[in-house]
């Protein structure tokens, strides 16, 4: 059994069976801003600087767990997915509070 078939696309991109070492710390990473960006378009609340802080320690930890499965499973690609649906209900939110404000004027 090759292991290359069963990799998702970005543990492919990064060459994760061939340079372990470097290829899981670049999708631990893109696994990471992912989720800081899906989480700060879609949860993210104004919270006082421990909190958040402790907010993304737990989300660092839940991306080290998420990395090893995202080495066969399409984790940092249904991130991708949704952030792009994310940021485009925020471009329609804009520009409907955008098109109120204009018409209650």
């Amino acid at each position: 059994m090759d292991v290359k078939e069963h990799l998702s696309f970005f543990a492919a991109l990064y060459q994760v069976d061939e340079h372990a070492k470097i290829g899981m710390w670049l999708l631990y990473f893109t696994i990471l801003g992912l989720s800081v960006l899906v989480y700060k378009l879609g949860f993210a609340k104004k919270l006082p600087l421990l909190k958040s802080v402790v907010i993304y320690l737990f989300l660092a930890f839940g991306c080290t767990i998420l990395t090893f499965l995202g080495i066969f499973l399409p984790v940092a690609e249904g991130l991708v997915v949704a952030a792009l649906v994310l940021i485009i209900y925020k471009i329609r939110l804009y520009q409907a509070k955008k098109q109120n404000s204009t018409l209650d004027s």
